[in-house]
């Protein structure tokens, strides 16, 4: 039997990463410097290696992202198996959510990178890149949706995480863990989940402004004014608990609703849902949901920020932002 055939494309990030002096690294290899740096990939699959950018993960766009869905469909039409994105991984957890709210095809698109350069000892790009590869390949990843994997470790796209700043072992899946692990370049895989309908991809204009913020002790809103003031579109809050906001910051999520920014509160705990009839105390979630503000459920604040971006880019009103969360939040169904 044949290898099959995987695309691999290129974003840059500390899996490109080199320097004159082994610090201060910055992203200069392209996708056939790391498939050529992966020994044996070449007897698992048929690589076509695309180098897309060679940016930060910092200063990847949703532009660039655009640029790899057409990339990645051009590759699966031509009848690769499966495709793997290598990026940074500082913003993986926002990336590859926006990949697949955009992703509509069953063949599997894997994000992976690296927490080390590839000159350092212990570098984990090659074997992230391989895992990568086996995960793409594998008829188990179909109808998936898009993948992360790193450190052998298979996670969904809506659940990833960066937990810990450095590490290989950097990232979780939550609330509910891993959706599976590479063993002896096997692949393992919990029960399959249920994908979403994807949604277009805007290829023209400025994206919506759509802000994150995170309320903390003694917060009286004045940011949230000031975001309200500047004309953006949009504003998810990392509230409190179950999704709560100091009493003293209701009037500006009020004056921002007034405005016509969409407002969306998610909790900041980092694992667990928002919550709809708990609390009754002004600014409790039901408070601020009876004013307007629409619940991001179990979607992390950073999860919920790309939604609701995207939401807006095709002008979703918030009757639909509210159904579409609603539904993209939900464990099951």
């Amino acid at each position: 039997m044949s290898a099959p055939r995987i695309g691999v494309a290129a974003l840059g990030g500390t899996i490109a990463m080199t320097s004159q002096t082994g610090r201060e690294v910055t992203p200069t290899l392209t996708a056939d410097d790391l498939v050529a740096a992966v020994p044996r990939l070449g007897e698992i699959a048929e690589v076509t290696a695309t180098t897309v950018a060679t940016r930060p993960s910092a200063s990847v766009t949703s532009l660039d992202l655009a640029t790899v869905i057409e990339w990645a469909g051009a590759r699966v039409a031509a009848g690769a198996r499966g495709v793997v994105v290598t990026q940074g991984t500082d913003s993986i957890e926002e990336t590859a959510y926006w990949l697949d709210l955009h992703w509509d095809h069953p063949e599997p698109l894997v994000v992976t990178g690296a927490m080390r350069p590839p000159a350092t000892p212990g570098a984990d790009g090659p074997a992230n890149l391989l895992a990568a590869v086996l995960t793409a390949s594998a008829q188990e990843a179909r109808d998936r949706g898009v993948l992360v994997v790193l450190n052998d470790t298979v996670h969904t796209a809506v659940e990833v995480l960066k937990a810990r700043s450095s590490h290989p072992d950097a990232f979780v899946s939550r609330p509910f863990g891993p959706l599976g692990f590479l063993e002896e370049e096997q692949l393992h895989l919990r029960a399959p989940g249920h994908r979403r309908p994807a949604l277009p991809v805007a290829t023209e204009g400025d994206p919506p402004s759509v802000a994150l913020l995170e309320t903390h002790l003694d917060d009286t809103g004045d940011v949230l004014d000031l975001v309200t003031r500047a004309g953006y579109d949009g504003v998810v809050i990392a509230g409190f608990g179950v999704g709560h906001v100091p009493e003293r910051m209701v009037d500006a999520v009020q004056r921002a609703l007034d405005a016509g920014v969409v407002v969306v509160m998610a909790t900041r705990a980092g694992d667990g849902p928002t919550h709809e009839a708990s609390y009754g105390y002004a600014g409790s979630e039901v408070d601020l949901l009876a004013r307007g503000v629409i619940a991001a459920g179990w979607l992390h604040p950073r999860k919920a920020r790309v939604l609701l971006a995207e939401l807006l880019c095709h002008g979703a009103g918030v009757g639909e932002v509210r159904e579409e969360l609603a539904r993209r939040s939900a464990v099951t169904g």
